[in-house]
């Protein structure tokens, strides 16, 4: 009996990670497909072609990180350069 119930644990664990791991492949294909900042471009460009972001939180820690936040997702930037663009969970539009 603690067999079947160990059993049942252990399939049930590996199906929310399967189902986790689609999902993050769905997030991966979107971003891109979508038109987001590259790695490297100024914050000044980054402004200039994506608009005003809704948020801009501060710099912290040494290399400064800063971040801007949009609908969809939010950009990291070291100094005045992006470092990496992330999508927001549930931004997956297309499957």
């Amino acid at each position: 009996m603690m067999t079947r119930i160990v059993l049942a644990l252990t399939l049930a664990l590996s199906f929310q990670a399967i189902n986790a791991d689609v999902l993050i492949i769905d997030e991966v294909r979107q971003a891109e497909r979508m038109e987001l900042p590259k790695n490297g471009q100024s914050k000044a460009s980054i402004e200039a072609k994506f608009g005003t972001p809704q948020q801009k939180l501060a710099a912290v820690g040494e290399p400064p990180i800063s971040s801007w936040k949009y609908d969809n997702y939010s950009v990291y930037f070291e100094y005045d350069l992006v470092l990496f663009t992330v999508l927001h969970p549930g931004t997956v539009i297309e499957k």
